[in-house]
């Protein structure tokens, strides 16, 4: 009789929740993926599973959430939350035991008043001006519906079967990027100068699209990387704002092959 090979599923937690999204459309992602199992949980509860004994089972972790941040926290907000001590200690001890993690899109902007978090990750979104590694930093910028092209720049298992450029249109953030950490594996062809980016403070002081008084350095155009974290592979990929890139089926490709290659299948 021939052997029938049987391949494992490789099950995911996604955690979410903190920025404003399309849960049917975002979890159509994983769905149309054939033998992954994704299991959405949202923060605060998935902060929660984010040590071994509550991963234990999950391959991957994916990050689609921004926490925190308290958005309700009357003038100034968001104010910046601390993490709690069990879930600092059990997020390191995730990465320590090599558990692979993929960060999309808003996931840079999670925990700003932790400082490793962001190192691990490979980049700080900042609501607020404040430190980053050491040097003062204005807040962030942010760019809608922005229309550019995604250029692969390294042959890596995560860019496998993606086309050298390829057309999109999705949020982009003008921020510190830790380029001397990561290994790049996607670019953009946008203009990354604070004149075509507006302020995340001003927007949330109520003035959307606003950069009066506001200046940034210019920024890397670098929006997908890999990286080591401790002892754990990550990929951050920018792209992902809503439903339009959701169904892309470059994006869809990418956020598998990182998936696989976080999880070390």
């Amino acid at each position: 009789m021939p052997t029938i090979l049987h391949h494992a599923r490789l099950n995911c937690l996604v955690a979410v929740r903190g920025h404003p999204f399309d849960r049917t459309a975002f979890d159509a992602i994983f769905k149309d993926m054939d033998g992954v199992n994704a299991v959405m949980v949202d923060q605060p509860a998935a902060a929660r599973l984010m040590n071994p004994d509550g991963m234990r089972g999950f391959d991957a972790l994916v990050l689609y959430d921004m926490p925190g941040l308290d958005f309700q926290s009357g003038p100034g907000a968001p104010a910046y939350l601390p993490p709690d001590p069990a879930l600092k200690d059990g997020f390191r001890a995730l990465l320590e035991q090599g558990t692979g993690v993929v960060a999309l899109h808003h996931a840079l902007a999670g925990w700003p008043d932790w400082p490793e978090y962001g190192e691990w990750l490979g980049g700080r979104f900042l609501y607020h001006p404040g430190q980053v590694r050491g040097a003062a930093w204005p807040d962030s910028g942010y760019a809608h519906d922005v229309e550019y092209e995604v250029e692969k720049v390294a042959d890596h298992p995560v860019t496998t079967g993606i086309p050298d450029r390829f057309a999109i249109k999705d949020e982009l953030y003008l921020c510190p990027v830790f380029e001397d950490s990561v290994t790049p594996l996607l670019r953009s062809s946008a203009q990354f100068t604070c004149d075509h980016f507006w302020s995340a403070d001003l927007a949330v002081q109520g003035r959307l699209h606003d950069r009066t008084g506001w200046t940034h350095p210019q920024g890397s155009n670098l929006i997908g990387w890999a990286k080591n974290a401790i002892n754990s592979r990550l990929v951050y990929l920018q792209p992902g704002d809503g439903p339009s890139v959701y169904n892309e089926p470059h994006y869809r490709r990418l956020v598998r092959n990182a998936i696989e290659w976080v999880a070390a299948r």
